[in-house]
């Protein structure tokens, strides 16, 4: 049985990834914040583990453990992540720290010894991060900015675990979906065109298909999810 990591499992993105790939067999090995719980009912094998995934001995602590019992990781979804709206005027060092903890390290934190790991496997492994289009045109990000500079981290993080992973059949990828329809997004937007948003099981199925065996060694760093008309 393949298994899978799924960082931000209590989102709604790592809700509907967590769903998908116990439909598609795989054995899913879900973080929660210390103290918290998945917060919705589901039947499968499914193990969670608590972290503090902006600490790096938390995280290197839970991965080891999750080593130890489970073995291989045959992929990994880093879906934790957070928003913070503002242009350089209102980006203050405190906000900045703050973006790049919640994208960059925690992002940084896991796929370090995950991929590594997956280095030591025979079988390889895929690593997939969760982008943005601000980090990628800058009239786009320019009134998210600290938002946007940590997601560019991402970007780069992917690109050099693929050249560090030139040779072996362990990968990474960045998906970028467009606005995530999710009630939260809804409320913060009430005046948008949700029908144009990308729903999170769209993601979710993206996410299944990078990581099967169909798919092959995928290189491709960019891989762009936009939703609607």
């Amino acid at each position: 049985m393949k298994k899978v990591l799924i960082t931000g499992a209590s989102g709604n993105l790592g809700k509907a990834s967590v769903e998908k790939f116990l439909k598609e067999g795989y054995k899913v090995l879900a973080t929660v914040t210390p103290g918290k719980t998945l917060g919705f009912e589901v039947s499968g094998d499914i193990q969670t583990y608590e972290a503090d995934l902006t600490d790096e001995k938390s995280v290197s602590g839970v991965i080891a453990t999750i080593i130890e019992q489970h073995g291989a990781i045959d992929a990994a979804l880093l879906l934790v992540g957070g928003y913070t709206f503002g242009g350089i005027a209102e980006t203050d060092g405190a906000v900045l720290k703050k973006m790049m903890a919640l994208n960059f390290e925690t992002a940084y934190y896991v796929s370090r010894p995950v991929f590594q790991q997956m280095l030591l496997q025979s079988t390889g492994g895929r690593i997939i991060f969760i982008g943005a289009r601000t980090a990628l045109k800058a009239s786009d990000g320019k009134k998210s900015l600290g938002y946007a500079l940590s997601k560019s981290l991402v970007f780069k993080l992917a690109e050099f675990l693929n050249a560090a992973g030139s040779g072996s059949n362990v990968t990474a990828s960045v998906v970028v979906p467009s606005t995530i329809d999710t009630p939260v997004n809804r409320e913060a937007m009430p005046n948008a065109k949700f029908d144009t948003w990308v729903k999170p099981e769209a993601i979710a199925d993206a996410l299944a298909h990078l990581c099967s065996d169909a798919t092959g060694p995928w290189r491709e760093n960019v891989v762009k999810i936009y939703g609607g008309a």
